[in-house]
């Protein structure tokens, strides 16, 4: 029991990048506990981002008609049966919808502890001290569990384990599990926006508005802000719920995951889903009158005030070109 067990999770048949971050949690753990890191790539076809997973010892696939899109039921009959039997020290999932749907229930099926939120883990066999995020990322909590557990990791926590094409990591074809033949669930739909639809994640540069800009009106001049820096207007999950951005523009978890050369943070107190979204950007600038806010913490720049009293001057020195 030394090994790290990464869930790979695939959509659109490409790995997503937050599979890459916890390749990198899961080396720093697995370099304290000797063991390898296996990640576990369950797909109709795991085969097409075999490549993408060279910074993994080890990839365990499972291929089944019924893993070619998301059904938890199955990727859960996946998960149970690979960590009863290989019995890895620690399972990592990224704290997204996949690790929301499966951490919980391969917890208590396979009767481990359950860290959530974690942006920082240190591993001091046989424990791992973890950090986490609490009360919409205002408060940060450190905890002490034995191993064997299960984590999910914040995006972002960690970065990208880098790519190798000339490394090629082992591979294991386990055989599906019995239960995939007889689900209760099955995938039926997929809603997603239409090929044509705006794409923020295009975006060099963003203004995205939170809850602080208080009301319409105050949106309204923030769009006049973006215009002048010729940015797109976006917005965070309060915004978008008042109906005064459409769904494509909303930053978050629940929202589009965006990397932009710059990014205003106007009002945005900084919630772990936001942060999730955007915290990649090169260049963060963040106004909020809360000095707490989480979201100083990932700005590169911040000013502590109502954005309101900073905005005028703001628009005049664009005017005029005093700011660039």
């Amino acid at each position: 029991m030394s090994d790290i067990l990464v869930y790979a999770e695939i959509r659109n048949g490409a790995l997503q990048c937050d599979t890459l971050e916890l390749l990198t949690a899961a080396q720093r753990l697995a370099d304290v506990t000797g063991g390898k890191v296996e990640a576990l790539c369950a797909h109709a076809d795991p085969d097409v981002v075999l490549r993408d997973l060279a910074a993994a010892d080890r990839v365990l696939t499972v291929k089944h008609p019924s893993l070619g899109n998301y059904v938890p039921e199955a990727h859960l009959a996946v998960l149970e049966e690979v960590v009863a039997q290989r019995n890895p020290a620690a399972v990592l999932f990224s704290y997204n919808t996949a690790g929301l749907d499966l951490a919980p229930a391969l917890a208590l099926r396979s009767s481990r502890p359950l860290v959530a939120y974690c942006s920082g883990m240190d591993c001091q066999t046989p424990e791992v001290e973890a950090e986490s995020h609490i009360y919409s990322g205002k408060l940060r909590s450190t905890s002490k569990v034995a191993l064997p557990a299960v984590f999910t990791v914040m995006p972002g926590a960690f970065p990208e384990a880098p790519s190798n094409a000339e490394r090629t990591p082992e591979t294991e074809l386990l055989s599906p599990p019995e239960k995939l033949e007889s689900l209760r669930s099955r995938f039926v739909c997929e809603n997603a926006p239409p090929a044509d639809a705006f794409d923020l994640t295009l975006a060099d540069k963003i203004v995205c508005v939170g809850r602080g800009v208080g009301d319409k009106n105050g949106f309204e001049e923030l769009k006049e802000l973006a215009g002048m820096l010729d940015a797109e207007i976006a917005g965070s999950r309060p915004v978008i719920d008042q109906g005064w951005l459409p769904k494509e523009r909303q930053v978050g978890k629940s929202g589009c995951k965006v990397k932009p050369k710059l990014y205003f943070a106007m009002g945005i107190s900084g919630a772990p889903e936001h942060l999730e979204g955007m915290q990649g950007a090169e260049l963060i600038i963040a106004v909020n009158s809360d000095a707490a806010a989480p979201i100083f913490g990932v700005a590169h720049y911040g000013a502590n005030c109502d954005l309101f009293d900073l905005l005028p001057d703001l628009v005049e020195r664009l005017r005029v070109g005093d700011v660039n």
